[in-house]
């Protein structure tokens, strides 16, 4: 049994994206990302605005979803939502900067909204929740930088 030939126990494996090639392919398919635990711009050196800044610059509409933050209704330029299924419209990519305890109360609220893909950054790894969005066919990529796969690709 490969990753390209599953079982039909296993199908929800091929939404766990690792290769170069399943990354670039994501990569190239979305156009707005919610990023989920995003902050804002006071500290423009902190990842959590770094990266979302960084693929705005890139070319993708970034949707801001701060887990704290009350008052702030702006990031990037624009608007603040406080739960991923009250977006409008479609959401491409979720991007989720939270530790990887903190992740499953977030699950039923992007299963919700039920975006293509999942990125879990760079030293967040949660393999029950991989699973859980892979087998509602949302494709997960787990620790790693999406800022670092787009300079990879020279964007």
């Amino acid at each position: 049994m490969t990753k390209d030939n599953p079982s039909s126990a296993d199908d929800w494996r091929r939404h766990l994206l690792e290769t170069p090639e399943e990354i670039t392919a994501l990569l190239g398919r979305i156009h707005t990302i919610a990023v989920l635990g995003i902050k804002p711009s006071d500290d423009p050196h902190q990842p959590a605005f770094a990266v979302p800044r960084h693929a705005q610059l890139a070319g993708y509409r970034i949707i801001p979803v701060p887990v704290y933050f009350p008052d702030i209704t702006t990031i990037l330029g624009e608007t603040v939502y406080r739960t991923i299924s009250a977006i409008p419209g479609v959401v491409d990519l979720v991007d989720v900067f939270r530790k990887p305890a903190d992740i499953p109360p977030h699950l039923d609220d992007i299963i919700a909204k039920h975006p293509s893909a999942v990125w879990f950054q760079l030293g967040i790894r949660n393999d029950a929740a991989a699973e859980r969005l892979a087998r509602a066919g949302i494709d997960v990529v787990q620790d790693k930088c999406i800022e670092q796969e787009l300079q990879k690709r020279g964007r």
